[in-house]
């Protein structure tokens, strides 16, 4: 037998892969009680979003499904977890970036899904590894994404990490993508800190590499 959350979760899913945004907002806010939100996205929203993560790499959903579950989710938490709100304080700062690579679906994903866990992300789109550095500073990023599909543009991040180590940026670097799909040392050649298998992962990473450092 299913318990509460379980169903939960599952009915929840449904919602999402039908893109139903309107039932997926209300059973979301039929729980809210005004201070339980980061509950609701541990125990509801993220694991509907891994259920639906493992669907996409099983082939079981289209990429275009995993996307529009993602950008649900994170209209969801804006609205229960606005990017003001003194409870995002303790949330570590995140950078993302395809440094250069004008390919932003992968991205695209990433973003939404760590929006999805409550995360406040600084976008820097394709930006470049000199440009990058300088918001970095800016922004007081803890942790910089750094995701590409072109393996020349990988090669990017061992200039990011040549720039942060030379002007003392402490930023951790967690990196994904096709190319370091393919070469599982890549990530280590390159000088980042982790790679993220896929979207799911990256929350995981975050955590760990900062864990580190500590």
């Amino acid at each position: 037998m299913m318990s509460n959350e379980s169903i939960m979760v599952s009915k929840f899913e449904d919602a999402l892969l039908s893109m139903n945004r309107i039932s997926a907002s209300k059973m979301i806010a039929g729980e809210f009680t005004g201070n339980n939100a980061f509950e609701l996205i541990s125990e509801t929203i993220s694991p509907a979003l891994e259920r639906i993560g493992y669907k996409w790499e099983s082939g079981e959903i289209a990429l275009s499904q995993e996307y529009m579950a993602c950008k649900i989710c994170e209209e969801i938490v804006e609205t229960i977890l606005p990017a003001n709100s003194s409870e995002r304080k303790d949330m570590p700062v995140i950078g993302i970036t395809t440094l250069g690579d004008e390919h932003m679906l992968g991205k695209r994903i990433v973003s939404s899904f760590l929006r999805a866990n409550g995360f406040n992300i600084h976008d820097y789109g394709d930006m470049g590894p000199e440009n990058v550095s300088q918001k970095v500073k800016e922004d007081g990023v803890e942790v910089l994404m750094a995701s590409t599909l072109m393996l020349n543009l990988a090669y990017e991040v061992k200039k990011l990490r040549m720039i942060f180590d030379r002007e003392g940026i402490k930023t951790k670097i967690i990196v994904g993508g096709a190319p370091f799909l393919f070469d599982r040392d890549l990530w280590e050649e390159v000088g980042a800190d982790a790679m993220a298998v896929d979207a799911m992962e990256s929350v995981n990473k975050v955590y760990e590499v900062l864990e580190v450092s500590q």
